[in-house]
C-alpha cells in the first residue's frame, strides 16, 4: 500500500471511531482535523469535502463489518451454525463505542437524501441480502423448514438488533444481549425444521 493510501486509511479508521460516537453529521473536516493533528487543507486534499468525507466513512464503515462480522462468521460451517456465527458477530458489533454504527447512521440519515444515505442504504441491503442467503442456505441444508420464507426471517432478525440496541445503548438495559440471545433462539428454533439440530 502506498503511504498516501496509508495516510487516508488512517485517517479514515480514526473518521469511522469518531463518527460511531458522534454521529455522521457531527463529523466534519475541523473536527477530525483536531483529531487527526492533520491540517483542514491536508485533510480537503483526501476527500475535498464534507459529503464526500461521509460517503468515505459510510465505506469504512462498510469494510470493517465485513472484516470483523462477515469473514469470520463465513467461515462457520453451511445452515444454521453460519446464521448463529452472524448473529454473534452482528452483536459483538453492536457492542463498540457507540453502538451499531449502522443504526445509528440510518436514524440521522433516513430524511436526508444525498449520497451518504445512498453509500448507507446500500450497505444495510448488502448486509440484508447476506442474512436472507444465509437463512436460504440453512433451508437447503436441511436445517430450516423448507416453506420458511428467508426475507422474513432476515427482516425478524434485524429487528432483533434493532431492539437489542435501543435496550442496550439507550435504555441501558443490563439484560439486553440475554433478550436478543433469547429473541434470536426462538426465531431460529420457529425456523428449524424438524431434523437434528446443527451445530
Amino acid at each position: 500500500m502506498a503511504k498516501g493510501e496509508e495516510t487516508r486509511q488512517a485517517i479514515l479508521a480514526k473518521a469511522f471511531e469518531l463518527s460511531n460516537v458522534i454521529g455522521v453529521a457531527g463529523l466534519s473536516i475541523g473536527r477530525l482535523a483536531e483529531s487527526t493533528g492533520l491540517s483542514k487543507s491536508g485533510l480537503f486534499a483526501h476527500f475535498g469535502s464534507k459529503e464526500a468525507l461521509e460517503v468515505a466513512v459510510v465505506e469504512e464503515a462498510s469494510r470493517q463489518f465485513v472484516q470483523d462480522v462477515m469473514v469470520p462468521a463465513l467461515r462457520q460451517p453451511r445452515g444454521e451454525p453460519r446464521v448463529r456465527a452472524l448473529f454473534e458477530r452482528w452483536l459483538a458489533w453492536g457492542q463498540r463505542p457507540g453502538g451499531c454504527f449502522f443504526v445509528g447512521a440510518t436514524a440521522e440519515l433516513d430524511d436526508r437524501p444525498g449520497l451518504p444515505r445512498d453509500a448507507l442504504v446500500q450497505a444495510c441491503k448488502d448486509w440484508i441480502d447476506e442474512l436472507t442467503k444465509a437463512a436460504r442456505i440453512a433451508i437447503s441444508e436441511g436445517h430450516f423448514r423448507k416453506d420458511l420464507q428467508p426475507e422474513q426471517f432476515a427482516f425478524e432478525e434485524y429487528g432483533v438488533m434493532l431492539g437489542a440496541h435501543t435496550f442496550l445503548k439507550f435504555l441501558r438495559d443490563p439484560l439486553s444481549l440475554d433478550r436478543a440471545r433469547e429473541a434470536f433462539e426462538r426465531l431460529v428454533t420457529t425456523a428449524r425444521s424438524h431434523a437434528p439440530r446443527a451445530r
